[in-house]
């Protein structure tokens, strides 16, 4: 032990010399033009130090060799797909001087790191061992799966290779030497160079290995891919067999997720790695902010990962309910929002007129207080009022001056009360797992019954009991608060998000050595743990990807987004429109809920398919800018094609925007919007097109009806939107005996103000 305390001391302070050293030096992202390589150079890497060499030369030192072992030190990484270019620490002076070399384009300040953002979820979605995706593709046997995260515990029974075969002959990654792979974990790779040459002001030591040390890759992993474990649980909460979405698939870790961080030029060198090992999906459950698409590396990485024919799914965001908040709104990628499960881990409050009252908790002790006193304290916002709260339940209701419920439920535990009952629309239970506070959540009708109760006896008494997991609650799935909302200011001409996927309170593998929840004094820990968010969502969504590229390894990346999204379903186990939690319940809209929510069963025969190419998102950037230089950043290319831009994009969604200007309602707009569709279903079909009606609005397709010869043969329509300044959305699906191919229309305000070109 005191061996190990010396080396993380030392190393430590290696790293604080380091920081030091470089405080007047930030990193950078060079983009290069690759057709200015002179040919004496072998490689680009070659190419590129002697380019960062010759700009040190006049701000260093004076002897070659001193030149080269300088600008070794200072090259971050070499990026041979994503990119044509290199990441470096610099000076502002180095800079300068390096703007002057022959070939260089552009540069990209990137010293801030962004933070990151499952299970009975696989029967919520319909997946059944017998029938549909999972025998289609084998529970997505050999396809693999390579995840950007924060590493992976590879002693989880979740990724266990039991019964699996042996690593495709194709795959050309491989695992560093702290983890031990096997035929499920093939891939384990570490990127932290860029978070190392960053400035920290809370600089903390971190393992230099890919083994998860955060939970939350391991969290990620299992949910697409993991193995199954029987008797899964959370301190006997969501007992069960716990099962990724794509069972048989491989995994492969990248890790550039440091301290919850992620620095863009680790996660360009990430997925360039995996780019050249040969993944089939990437799943990215992070992101970099509404920023434009040239200055996001993810945006930049993973076009080349989508002319690879790599399927790539990346999470909404978690700053919702908000509109223009999603994390970006890249086309050439599925973005995911996230949704409830029909489970629920309630507790019970027994009045003592006999009357119970059901809410949500996770609290994990034995409540043996029976018949305590009750008392309504309106908003827990302080402690003063709560002066009196020993031993009582407190019932606490919604704060109007918006004091967090966490920070109510933080009051009641520090009070001494018995137990806290919060009056709150929120279904997120976690607060209650960080100080082992005895407490339920209630609805707010339910409020009243208990405040009438209250109110009419002097001398109320109560009771509370826990653990108890609820399942085929209703309605569900729902959009949930947090999931982050569209339009993007980034492109705001593509309707994200794309699809909704379970994200709350999901249940998947953890790291036993990292707690879970704190009771009293005393830390907890477990294999599985329940985690919410977006970052949820998007691996639900990468496991279908897997599922599909097993089933249909000739479609692209476009045609399995596709899939997708014109198979998703609208309607909630109550057999109403799905609602967004956020709006009271109301039906969601497409900003929030994308086309629907996943269903991979039908994803797997969608009938028809809006595919797009390579040069149709070079047409959308060319529409989008006139800025040569931003496209080629995003295309690694000179020489890009700008004959024919188009905003219109081939997308199964319509999104169509309008600024009143100080204009009347009564004023009328109209958009026009192109689409092609590839029949991927019979041979001989014919498809006849259905609006749902936009209230004031006329939506009219031409032709109205698609006859399809044969299969893989590609027919186009025209559908045209007219109406009034108002915002609105419904659905255009094509159906014929078998399929329906529905994709989501929104009319609604210009967007954001700070839109933000390419």
């Amino acid at each position: 032990m005191a061996t190990m305390i010396r080396l993380c001391l030392c190393f430590s302070i290696i790293v604080l010399h380091l920081v030091s050293r470089m405080a007047q030096s930030e990193n950078y992202i060079i983009h290069m033009d690759s057709s200015s390589m002179p040919k004496l150079f072998s490689t680009k890497h070659n190419w590129y130090l002697s380019t960062l060499s010759s700009a040190l030369e006049n701000t260093h030192v004076t002897t070659n060799d001193n030149i080269l072992n300088t600008a070794s030190s200072k090259l971050i990484y070499t990026y041979t797909n994503v990119m044509n270019g290199f990441s470096a620490n610099l000076s502002p002076n180095e800079l300068e001087a390096l703007k002057n070399s022959p070939g260089y384009i552009s540069s990209t300040l990137r010293s801030a790191s962004q933070a990151c953002m499952p299970t009975h979820s696989p029967q919520f979605l319909g997946l059944n061992p017998k029938i549909g995706a999972w025998p289609a593709s084998k529970f997505g046997e050999d396809v693999i799966v390579g995840l950007v995260d924060s590493g992976l515990w590879l002693e989880s029974e979740s990724f266990k290779d039991e019964g699996m075969t042996e690593i495709p002959s194709r795959w050309k990654g491989q695992c560093e030497s702290s983890i031990k792979c096997n035929n499920k974990l093939i891939g384990a790779r570490l990127f932290n160079k860029g978070f190392t040459f960053a400035k920290y002001p809370n600089l903390v030591t971190f393992e230099n290995s890919t083994r998860d040390t955060e939970g939350h890759g391991t969290h990620t992993s299992s949910i697409a891919v993991g193995s199954q474990v029987e008797n899964a649980s959370f301190f006997g909460f969501a007992n069960g067999t716990a099962q990724g979405i794509a069972s048989r698939a491989r995994i492969a870790m990248y890790k550039a997720v440091w301290d919850g961080k992620a620095h863009s030029t680790d996660v360009l060198a990430a997925i360039d790695s995996a780019i050249s090992d040969g993944v089939d999906v990437l799943s990215l459950s992070f992101g970099f902010g509404n920023i434009s698409m040239y200055s996001d590396p993810i945006a930049i990485a993973t076009f080349a990962a989508m002319e690879k024919g790599i399927f790539v799914s990346t999470s909404a965001g978690n700053s919702g309910p908000d509109r223009g908040t999603l994390n970006s709104a890249i086309p050439w990628v599925i973005n995911v929002g996230a949704s409830t499960l029909d489970r629920e881990f309630r507790g019970t409050l027994a009045l003592g007129n006999g009357v119970n009252i059901p809410g949500l908790s996770l609290y994990l002790g034995n409540f043996s207080a029976h018949q305590v006193p009750i008392v309504f304290m309106d908003s827990c916002d302080t402690l003063e009022k709560l002066a009196n709260a020993s031993g009582k339940i407190v019932v606490c209701s919604e704060d109007k001056n918006n004091v967090p419920l966490s920070f109510q439920v933080y009051n009641v535990h520090w009070s001494n009360a018995a137990a806290g009952v919060f009056i709150s629309s929120t279904i997120d239970t976690s607060f209650f797992l960080r100080n082992g506070s005895a407490g339920i959540i209630i609805n707010p009708g339910n409020g009243q019954i208990v405040k009438a109760y209250i109110k009419s006896n002097p001398n109320a008494k109560a009771s509370m009991s826990f653990k108890t997991t609820t399942l085929a609650t209703k309605p569900a799935p729902s959009v949930d608060v947090y999931s982050s909302r569209g339009p993007s200011s980034s492109c705001p001409f593509v309707l994200k998000p794309d699809i909704t996927a379970p994200g709350t309170s999901i249940l998947a593998a953890w790291p036993p050595n990292l707690p879970v929840a704190q009771f009293g004094s005393q830390n907890l820990s477990s294999n599985f743990n329940l985690l919410t968010g977006t970052s949820m969502a998007c691996p639900h969504v990468a496991g279908v990807g897997a599922l599909l590229r097993g089933a249909h390894p000739d479609w692209s990346p476009a045609a399995i987004r596709s899939a997708i999204m014109t198979t998703s379903d609208i309607f909630d186990n109550t057999k109403e429109l799905i609602k967004d939690i956020a709006d009271d319940y109301k039906p969601a809209s497409p900003l929030a809920l994308g086309s629907g929510h996943v269903n991979p069963n039908k994803a797997l025969d969608p009938g028809l398919v809006y595919d797009v190419g390579v040069q149709d998102y070079v047409n959308l950037l060319c529409a989008m800018s006139s800025t040569q230089q931003n496209i080629s950043i995003i295309t690694r290319s000179s020489t890009n094609n700008c004959s024919n831009p188009s905003l219109d994009l081939n997308y199964p969604s319509f999104i169509g925007f309008f600024s009143s200007n100080g204009s009347s309602n009564e004023s009328r707009v109209a958009w026009a919007f192109q689409r092609t569709v590839t029949n991927v279903g019979e041979k001989q079909t014919i498809y006849s097109a259905n609006v749902t009606p936009i209230k004031g609005f006329n939506v009219s397709v031409v032709p109205s009806k698609l006859v399809f010869k044969e299969k893989n043969e590609k027919l186009s329509y025209k559908l045209r939107i007219e109406g009034p300044m108002v915002e609105g959305f419904g659905y255009l699906t094509w159906t014929d005996m078998k399929h329906a191919v529905r994709s989501p229309i929104v009319v609604t305000n210009q967007a954001p103000s700070n839109s933000i070109s390419i």
